[in-house]
């Protein structure tokens, strides 16, 4: 059966889910051309149309890349009308239930399991480094791979979890101990050796960060391998006491524990991030 020839409408709805579907991507007419049955000139036209859309409802960007292996790329990101949804949206689940648990650890099993929050949570960060040129992205299992394998389907690059202890792999690891920030005790964390390549540039992301200490032993892992911290960016950060970190930390949201003497627990008091600030 032979496909009829898509008009210009039919044309733009495949190109925006064929964008959509492929963040941070280099798309060549040529990949295209074949089953729209459209000319070079009439998908150039075509782009510039979706260029404006996009920039309109603040879908992202389409950017060209010129030359003899050029092509358009779609770079996703999130904007005004979502950052200000996602910001109400996570001030009033980390204030309205109780999560502080025993020990004063702060539980957020509720927030990363909604795949809407994720969802907006990892545009927003994809968003804020991609032209940052990020080679990985890292996390340290488990609560964080989520969010941190979303960020790195956008951004186009590799999710790497690394381990908190010794299993069974069919790979040579390389392991180094941290101080765990949740039982202030001495750890270990390893990863395969062909994860990543000596150079990569490493985008660490996790979901809550309290003191640093698993945060730091990430970034001594990193070095064991040559690689480069291209920053590190949280879900949730712990503001008391001030943590003093050595490199470059993004979060979404900032939380402080303050004691209720009706309830005798401690409630969480919520702030925007350094990402969902001047919202």
């Amino acid at each position: 059966m032979t496909m009829t020839k898509p008009k210009r409408n039919e044309r733009l709805i495949y190109l925006t889910h064929y964008f959509l579907e492929r963040p941070n991507q280099l798309i060549q007419f040529s990949d295209v051309s074949e089953e729209l049955s459209a000319s070079k000139s009439s998908l150039s036209e075509d782009m510039d149309i979706l260029r404006d859309l996009f920039a309109k409802y603040e879908f992202g960007s389409i950017i060209s890349q010129t030359g003899a292996g050029g092509g358009m790329i779609f770079v996703p990101s999130l904007g005004k009308a979502e950052k200000k949804m996602l910001k109400e949206k996570l001030t009033h689940i980390l204030e309205a239930s109780p999560r502080v648990l025993p020990g004063n650890y702060i539980s957020l099993n509720d927030v990363i399991r909604d795949p809407q929050l994720m969802h907006l949570a990892a545009k927003l960060i994809a968003g804020h480094y991609a032209d940052q040129g990020i080679d990985a992205v890292m996390t340290i299992e488990t609560k964080g791979v989520g969010l941190a394998a979303l960020v790195a389907n956008l951004l186009n690059v590799p999710s790497v979890v690394v381990r908190r202890d010794s299993k069974d792999s069919v790979a040579p690891t390389i392991s180094v101990s941290f101080v765990s920030g949740s039982y202030q005790t001495v750890m270990k964390m390893e990863l395969p050796k062909d994860s990543l390549q000596a150079g990569s540039n490493v985008l660490i992301v996790d979901d809550f960060l309290r003191n640093g200490g698993t945060v730091d032993g990430l970034i001594t892992l990193l070095g064991e391998f040559d690689c480069h911290e291209a920053g590190v960016c949280v879900l949730v950060e712990n503001t008391a006491p001030d943590h003093g970190l050595p490199y470059d930390m993004q979060a979404l949201m900032s939380v402080n524990m303050v004691f209720n003497s009706e309830t005798r627990h401690h409630d969480l008091i919520a702030q925007p991030g350094s990402l969902l600030k001047n919202i």
